[in-house]
């Protein structure tokens, strides 16, 4: 109990505090300003840029974390079983919304600007409160090593997630979110970084073993979310200009993500 009395661990407790929630949060905030600044249309145009920007972080970011950490055949187990349990989740989640072949969401010929009823919405909610925990394991850690290193670990955690964030934010309000309820539910979901970094300080590190497995169901919902929710919705517009466009935003997202990691990386 000892260690939980000193003035220099309470300082690093309250370090870990301050930059695991209010950098969640501000993440969350930064995005959502972003988001503000476009009309309904521009945010449907993006659904694009967050395709590229999930599998961005999934594959740039996320699995070579992991793979960095864990072993190599039970991490990539694990995304495979992540998309398995995803696409499950989507099923309940459907079956919950309608018990029968003739609803809304069964509709062959429906189309409400690409809203699939909350269910792609749902799906990164929960990668992304996987990969927040992760982010407060990392916190918590650095900060345990120097307060220098927690610094600025936090802040390219920040900036790492702001453009992610910034996808997650089109996908949910693609999927059927006002933008109060996409922030209302990022700003919660940010809540599993203060989790993590918390139980990482009192376990001493413990959680960290857990990282691997983590980030790998992180990234299955990213890329599941891309490939089967996302993508399919493109294909919708099949004309030249469409696909161009689709195309150079799929990359922009990608790119972001690599050059933020490219920037930041070594930092971490």
């Amino acid at each position: 109990m000892s260690r939980f009395l000193g003035h220099t661990d309470m300082s690093t407790l309250g370090w870990i505090l301050l930059m695991s929630f209010g950098g969640g949060a501000l993440s969350v905030l930064g995005a959502a300003a972003i988001v503000r600044q476009f009309s309904p249309a521009t945010v449907s145009a993006l659904v694009s840029y967050a395709i590229g920007a999930l599998l961005g972080a999934a594959f740039l970011e996320l699995l070579p974390h992991a793979l960095e950490h864990g072993n190599i055949e039970r991490t990539t187990a694990t995304v495979l079983g992540g998309i398995f349990l995803f696409f499950l989740l989507e099923k309940l989640v459907l079956w919950r919304h309608c018990h029968h072949e003739h609803c809304e969401t069964h509709a062959p010929h429906t189309d409400h600007a690409g809203h699939d009823h909350g269910r792609s919405g749902l799906m990164i909610l929960i990668g992304d409160s996987f990969h927040n925990f992760v982010d407060g394991v990392l916190i918590a850690a650095a900060f345990l090593e120097s307060t220098q290193l927690g610094i600025v670990t936090s802040l390219a955690i920040i900036a790492h997630e702001i453009p992610q964030e910034l996808g997650d934010f089109v996908v949910l309000i693609n999927s059927g979110y006002s933008r109060a309820r996409a922030l209302a539910f990022n700003l919660l979901s940010s809540l599993a970084t203060l989790v993590g970094a918390l139980l990482a300080y009192t376990t001493l590190g413990t959680a960290r073993d857990f990282t691997p497995t983590l980030l790998a169901l992180a990234a299955a919902s990213m890329i599941y979310v891309a490939v089967a929710d996302l993508i399919p919705g493109l294909h919708r517009r099949a004309e030249l200009r469409a696909t161009v466009q689709q195309s150079l935003l799929i990359a922009l997202g990608v790119s972001s993500i690599a050059l933020v990691g490219a920037l930041l990386g070594g930092f971490e």
